[in-house]
């Protein structure tokens, strides 16, 4: 494996799981209003995800210490970057639930 490969491995493995979780932010709740407007809002939540994931592993593969030995430094770029990513979309559901709300339904 080549080192380019090596350094994004976290964000590699986490990618299936990632399109899972995106697929389930941009598909629910149904409630909500799902005009242009919200739409692009997802789309910007979840390319804010994914780079703040990606921004997160690069980090953490900097910021480990060499001598824990190779693999921590892809636990801890691991562990930043599905971090990040739930994070981003964990606060961007919260401020979609704020913005989006159907004035005639319910929430």
């Amino acid at each position: 494996m080549n080192n380019a490969a090596a350094n994004n491995l976290a964000l590699i493995l986490f990618l299936p799981w990632f399109a899972i979780l995106a697929w389930a932010f941009w598909t629910f709740p149904r409630s909500l209003t799902r005009r242009g407007t919200r739409r692009r809002f997802d789309a910007a939540v979840l390319l804010l995800a994914l780079s703040a994931s990606f921004l997160g592993m690069r980090w953490g593969l900097l910021r480990a210490s060499v001598e824990s030995g190779a693999i921590w430094k892809q636990v801890l770029a691991s562990l930043i970057a599905y971090g990040a990513f739930v994070l981003v979309l964990a606060l961007g559901a919260w401020l979609r639930a704020l913005l989006f709300r159907d004035p005639g339904g319910k929430g």
